[in-house]
């Protein structure tokens, strides 16, 4: 029989198991909120670079197309049927050459327009929809063009009822405007990349409207209030139909302690919650934000409250075990044998439950390290399309470099023809020779360009120094030129090898050279200057300008994704980041400081290596 001592015991342990439950359902309660904002906070997290990634293809798609406007207007054709629109013979070439080169450009339609506004030639006349005949003065692309600048616009095609994006400049005929041209590019291939990505994206103007979206049924839907004068605008331009602009119905709430919202959607289909965040594109107009759904971070929150909760049980039984025996040993002691047996079948049935929980440990361990190699994908694509805006900011000085060239080679070729007519080989031969010289400087100017947008590979090894830098100098001189720098940059006599990638290095001094430009862009006389050395076991590579020089702030932010002092629209900031995670990969250091003599210098610190054996042999 159990003694008063015992069954006061037995009592009092019931009271503190309740009470420990108690206070554990009240903690578990408490935690989690606070743990499923922190998931919430984590997804937005993993997700900013795939909205960091959308918005560089987006935009790197629009710049593309961006000038391709202003070259087709220098076409003599256009302002020739310009000032003939009724010439039956120059018309019908027109619209053949348009569609040849919207096709070869993969633009979906190209037009021309007089002054008025209406359509003469388009690359759309074989078509049941085409543009010939119709009239876009109500578009804003035609008048600001018209007026002399490039016109942008972003609308629901009135002829074809497509979604599209629309560039264009005026036609000259001689000084004055003789009419418009215009390219208009459709957007759904973006829509069906994000539709892979396993969040919802979306691309909101100004006005709120939602343009682009992978789920289709939030066309034209508006994500908070359209101001009135967005209406009037939107009716004036016929930009959307007006009856397709309903609000979606949703609640939006800032996520404490991070950038990001919750946006909770309540329809027919149910609630739906999703973690936004945005980007912004600048010169479009528009921004991009990306949608997470939160119901991850719900069970990620309720798992670790239960392996929690599972952790505080089995301490509060194995304690509550340990006096249930001492109590047991207090009541019969006789009967300790079989206590001890029974107590050692519990612990074994908990080993089982911490082996479960060591495995699936071992699992979230290895779905982290799964995680960390997308980053590093992710990370390389960015750095892949960081170089493809860097072309793109090049493309204008790279035109000139090419034209300049093929300027020589028709004169050389004229005056070979010219002296062949006239039986003089020698001299003719001697602009042939000219010629072969232009052609090789061309090859070496697209060489440079090809070898710069290759895609990366990710493994290391010996570098030499020389043919890098020379590499990316050669590939910046159009743009040296064009803003009239001075490059000061003698090379060392004797190669210098590091551990690095070729590529990936280039891009680091190709950035480097950028940003000095872009620090010196109002100075008189641009002057940037390379060294190359060696200290002790490493290499050390300084680029300087003769700029104004960074501020403290900048100094301690200049590595910072997103920071920029460059006004907003040019530059996304992420530079130096992308060079100063392409240093570190190679075990590597990148500096900035203020030189005394005024300007900024990047110091870029590497391993030097041996050369391969086969190099190292000869």
């Amino acid at each position: 029989m159990p003694t008063a001592a015992t069954r006061l015991a037995r009592k009092r342990l019931r009271l503190i198991l309740l009470g420990a439950l108690a206070v554990l359902c009240a903690v578990f309660a408490l935690a989690y909120p606070r743990l499923e904002r922190a998931f919430q906070i984590d997804i937005g997290d993993r997700d900013r670079a795939t909205l960091e990634l959308a918005t560089q293809v987006l935009r790197g798609g629009l710049a593309r197309t961006e000038a391709l406007p202003a070259l087709l207007a220098e076409r003599p054709l256009l302002s020739a049927l310009l000032r003939d629109p009724d010439n039956s013979g120059l018309l019908p070439f027109v619209n053949e050459q348009l569609r040849q080169s919207a096709l070869s450009l993969g633009v979906s339609d190209i037009y021309l327009m007089d002054p008025t506004g209406l359509t003469i030639a388009a690359s759309s006349y074989r078509t049941e929809r085409s543009f010939v005949g119709r009239n876009f003065a109500y578009r804003p692309y035609f008048t600001e063009a018209l007026a002399g600048g490039l016109g942008r616009f972003h609308a629901l095609g009135t002829t074809s009822n497509e979604r599209g994006y629309f560039f264009a400049a005026p036609v000259l005929d001689g000084t004055e405007i003789a009419g418009v041209v215009a390219v208009k590019i459709t957007l759904d291939a973006f829509e069906t990349t994000w539709a892979e990505s396993g969040a919802t994206i979306i691309v909101q103007d100004m006005s709120n409207v939602i343009f682009l979206s992978d789920r289709a049924d939030w066309h034209f839907r508006t994500l908070g209030p359209v101001p009135e004068i967005g209406l009037e605008a939107i009716a004036l331009t016929r930009q959307y139909p007006i009856a397709a602009l309903r609000p979606l119905p949703a609640r939006r709430d800032a996520l404490a302690g991070s950038p990001y919202e919750i946006v909770t959607i309540e329809d027919d289909a149910g609630r739906e919650t999703l973690i936004m965040q945005t980007g912004l594109i600048a010169a479009a107009g528009l921004r991009l934000s990306i949608l997470s759904p939160a119901y991850p971070a719900q069970v990620q929150a309720l798992n670790v409250l239960t392996i929690a909760g599972l952790v505080v049980l089995f301490v509060i039984l194995g304690a509550a075990v340990i006096w249930q025996r001492r109590i047991r040993l207090v009541e019969r002691l006789e009967a300790q044998r079989d206590e001890q047996a029974r107590l050692e079948a519990r612990v074994l049935d908990r080993t089982r439950d911490l082996d479960a929980a060591n495995a699936q440990l071992r699992q979230e361990i290895e779905d982290r390290v799964r995680a960390e190699a997308q980053l590093r994908k992710t990370q390389a694509e960015l750095v892949q399309a960081g170089k493809l805006a860097a072309l793109g900011q090049m493309s204008a000085a790279l035109s000139h470099e090419f034209n300049q060239p093929l300027a020589a080679v028709k004169a050389y070729a004229e005056n070979a023809a010219t002296f062949l007519d006239r039986d003089r080989a020698t001299e003719a031969r001697e602009n042939i020779v000219l010629i072969s010289a232009m052609a090789d400087r061309m090859a070496s100017i697209s060489k440079h360009l090809r070898n710069f947008a290759r895609r990366p590979q990710d493994k290391t090894g010996p570098v030499p120094m020389r043919p890098v830098i020379q590499d990316a100098i050669d590939l910046m001189r159009p743009r040296l030129e064009a803003a009239g720098a001075r490059l000061v940059y003698a090379p060392p006599e004797v190669e210098i090898w590091v551990t690095g990638g070729r590529v990936r290095l280039q891009q680091v001094i190709v950035n480097l050279i950028g940003n000095a430009l872009d620090a010196m862009d109002t100075a008189e006389q641009p002057e940037i200057t390379l060294s190359l050395t060696v200290a002790g076991t490493r290499c050390l590579l300084q680029v300087s300008d003769a700029g104004p020089g960074l501020s403290d702030d900048a100094l301690a932010q200049a590595f910072d994704p997103f920071f920029t002092t460059k006004p907003p629209g040019q530059g996304l900031g992420l530079g130096l980041s992308i060079s100063y995670n392409i240093v570190r990969d190679f075990n590597g250091r990148l500096r900035a400081a203020n030189r005394a003599q005024g300007g900024a210098v990047f110091t870029v610190e590497l391993d030097l290596t041996d050369p391969p054996a086969d190099i190292a042999a000869q």
